[in-house]
Parts: structure tokens; C-alpha cells; sequence
């Protein structure tokens, strides 16, 4: 049976300020987190209804496994009709190798605000390869429930990383890798030479790349609208253009 102190720590996961301090998270969902067991997430604790007990005396893990009823498992779950299972997840502590960085695809994103996007975009990076995704320090936290959710279990293969922009992109220039930026006025990107490796600047969801940043790329590219010179909607969103940018880079390679 479920400890009231016990829900109570795991309710209080939803708070950012919390995760930081407990170093811990949430996951819910049968396949996600089945595919969570086979991966380098650390899975400290598993709570469980009756209906997955088979499914789960095959799995080896070193988490503290319970047995709970419907009625707890929704008292700790995010989501709207809540899961079968949830996972109380160590927050993995990741380091910057920039001998790897500079031979990959890296996704920088500038303050991405929205938990679905930043999910969806963690889901693309993990579909078109790329391993590395950096964050401005004031984008959506990774470890918030709604974004877990929305990544469907990728972001345990993409590294996401939250750091100074600024100096992250000093770095990089240093080491001359090229700077890519998305604007609504630049090179069409399906006419534009798109190197395999370098660092793509995706921006805010209301005021695209920061000035502070645009100033540091070396490349601006637009995606254009079809047919050109009519009206249309004004802008994409984020996660659309992160699709069709990560597409037209991993097409020239191929």
C-alpha cells in the first residue's frame, strides 16, 4: 500500500524545483516504460496494477518493484486516464564531449517554451539520428511529466543538455563548426549546401531566435511556403520546422 508521504513525494515531482532537488522523475506508460528497463535510465522504484503482475516477474531490474490498486496508481499519475504503471526515474547526469559534438548534428533550442514541443522535438531527434540537443537554461525542463510523455520514451536516447547559449556557441565557433538558424527571410533550404555536422538553432515559439544568438550564426536559412507570393499562415511551428529541417539534412547526406 501506498505511504501518504509516499504519494506526496511523487506529486511533488510535477515541480521542477522538486525534481532538482530530489534528482528524481516520473514516467508512466506501459511501453515506455518497458523500453525504460532496457535502456541506461536508472528506474528506482515501479509501481504497478495487477493487470501488468505477469508481464513484470519476467523483468530483471534493480528497482523496488509494488504492486498497487487502480485507485493508488491514479493518485500518482500525470495523465488524464492514468496508466498501468509508473516509474520513479533517477535524472541521468550528462557531460559535454565536444571531440563528439563537433563531428554530429547537434539541435539547439532557444527557450522552447511549450512541454509537447520540446517532447516532439526530442522524438525527432531521436527518428533522424541526432544524439545531442542543447537548451538555453530558460527553455521547458526535459523531466517535466508532460514532456516524458510527449518524447514516447526518446528522450533515454537523446542526450539533452541545458547550458549558456552564448558561450556554448563561442565554444563552438572557436572550433569552427558551422551555425544554422531557421528565419522566415534567408537561403531556401532546399537550395542551401547543408553540411552533415554543425549546429541548427531552432527559436522561441513567439519570437523566434534571439538577437544575442542570430548574431552568432553563420548561416540563415528559410523553409519556404508553397506556392511563393501568396498569402499564408505566418509562421510554422516550432516542432513542424524542426521536421523539416532535421529531413532536408539528413536527405543531402544520403
Amino acid at each position: 500500500m501506498l505511504s501518504k508521504n509516499k504519494i506526496k513525494l511523487i506529486r511533488s515531482l510535477e515541480s521542477k524545483k522538486n525534481r532538482t532537488a530530489t534528482g528524481l522523475f516520473v514516467a508512466e506508460g506501459e511501453k515506455m516504460i518497458f523500453d525504460l528497463l532496457q535502456s541506461g535510465i536508472v528506474i528506482s522504484e515501479l509501481f504497478y496494477t495487477k493487470k501488468l503482475e505477469e508481464a513484470l516477474i519476467k523483468v530483471k531490474s534493480s528497482a523496488s518493484i509494488e504492486l498497487v490498486s487502480k485507485e493508488e496508481i491514479s493518485k500518482i499519475s500525470f495523465l488524464k486516464t492514468p496508466s498501468e504503471i509508473v516509474a520513479i526515474c533517477k535524472i541521468p547526469t550528462l557531460e559535454l564531449d565536444w571531440n563528439r559534438l563537433k563531428q554530429e548534428l547537434i539541435l539547439v533550442l532557444d527557450e522552447i517554451q511549450d512541454p509537447g514541443n520540446l517532447g516532439t522535438i526530442v522524438r525527432l531527434a531521436d527518428w533522424f539520428g541526432i544524439r545531442t540537443i542543447i537548451c538555453s537554461e530558460n527553455s521547458v525542463d526535459l523531466f517535466n511529466p508532460k514532456v516524458i510523455q510527449s518524447t514516447m520514451g526518446s528522450f533515454a536516447r537523446v542526450n539533452v543538455h541545458y547550458t549558456d547559449l552564448e558561450i556554448f556557441l563561442a565554444q563552438a565557433s572557436k572550433l569552427n563548426i558551422p551555425v544554422y538558424g531557421t528565419f522566415l527571410e534567408g537561403e531556401n533550404i532546399y537550395n542551401a549546401k547543408l553540411e552533415a555536422s554543425g549546429i541548427v538553432i531552432m527559436g522561441n515559439e513567439g519570437n523566434g531566435i534571439s538577437k544575442e544568438l542570430t548574431a552568432k550564426i553563420s548561416k540563415r536559412l528559410t523553409i519556404p511556403p508553397y506556392p511563393l507570393n501568396q498569402p499564408t499562415s505566418e509562421s510554422l511551428n516550432v516542432a513542424i520546422a524542426t521536421a523539416i529541417v532535421c529531413a532536408e539534412f539528413r536527405r543531402q547526406i544520403r
